[in-house]
């Protein structure tokens, strides 16, 4: 399974209609964010939901919508699994781990 790089804000809201799917916030610049991508990426050939990524450096105000409207700290990485319209799940930096994704997504 792949995912699409979120670049504005109607393909955020597109996302966000979505009942259940998958959100990596990634900073291009991080080593820690490259290990949770690849940790993301690893479990997303587990996963039919659909998923996406937004580029933090080119896409903050994207970030910043997700934090409003979740109502969830701007962290980076930062991992959502949104379940029925809720986020289900989320985490960051070192605990985002394919083990971990696989034991809560479902």
């Amino acid at each position: 399974m792949s995912y699409k790089v979120l670049t504005s804000e109607a393909e955020l809201n597109e996302a966000l209609s979505n009942d259940s799917f998958l959100l990596f916030k990634h900073s291009l610049t991080c080593p820690i964010s490259a290990e949770a991508k690849e940790e993301f990426e690893k479990f997303l050939d587990d996963s039919s939901l659909p998923a996406y990524m937004i580029h933090i450096q080119d896409n903050r105000d994207l970030s910043n919508q997700v934090a409003d409207q979740f109502e969830i700290k701007h962290e980076s990485p930062q991992f959502f699994y949104v379940k029925d319209g809720a986020v289900n799940y989320h985490n960051s930096h070192w605990h985002i781990k394919y083990d971990t994704l696989k034991e809560v997504v479902k």
